[in-house]
């Protein structure tokens, strides 16, 4: 598995320690997800109620889009509209 690094918007950072950036292992969005919890519990409510997903500048919302550690990977508040 290879480390990507996730950003992190600034209300998740006061769960992991003021980090604006977390590195996990991971191959998929959905691992990277998974791995970030398990490091930070405290983020987990958030990350399963719902996240953006924002890699190199586009929006997925499929756990199974691959990601490496050239991607720029951001999380964003879940983005709703209507």
């Amino acid at each position: 598995m290879a480390t990507v690094a996730l950003h992190l918007w600034s209300g998740l950072r006061r769960l992991t320690g003021g980090a604006e950036v977390v590195e996990v292992n991971a191959e998929t969005v959905g691992e990277a997800l998974d791995a970030l919890c398990a490091a930070h519990p405290g983020l987990a409510p958030l990350i399963q109620g719902g996240v953006s997903v924002v890699i190199d500048g586009d929006m997925t919302t499929s756990r199974h889009h691959p990601v490496t550690p050239e991607n720029e990977i951001f999380l964003m508040q879940r983005l709703k509209g209507g």
